[in-house]
């Protein structure tokens, strides 16, 4: 078994691509919508200005924009047969463009026990 984990900034394919794996045979499919540190860490400089001086940290000014933003990443997972992971990579790629162009996200396979 193998375990599929796919992060894409590219939220409106996650969805797309989670329909397909199962249509393609993976038994059952996860999506988790997340936040890219990257984008909050951008999104936290922007807004340090407007935030009150009673903020203390870093983190809590990124726990308050969380609350207020929206999902910037999505997580694809699935377990599935060894047989599966080329068919499904490639669905993956055919949603999101090559995987190794920058900003189209990443896949992991990582063996199940």
């Amino acid at each position: 078994m193998k375990l599929l984990l796919l992060i894409t900034a590219q939220v409106e394919s996650g969805l797309e691509i989670a329909q397909a794996w199962q249509e393609n045979g993976a038994p059952g499919v996860t999506l988790v919508r997340s936040h890219g540190l990257h984008r909050l860490n951008e999104a936290a400089k922007r807004s340090l200005i407007d935030l009150p001086l009673a903020t203390v940290s870093i983190a809590g000014a990124l726990a308050r924009l969380i609350d207020n933003m929206e999902y910037n990443t999505e997580i694809v997972l699935s377990a599935v047969e060894d047989t599966l992971v080329d068919s499904l990579v490639s669905i993956a790629e055919d949603a999101l463009g090559s995987l190794n162009t920058p900003n189209s996200g990443i896949l992991l396979v990582l063996d199940v026990e």
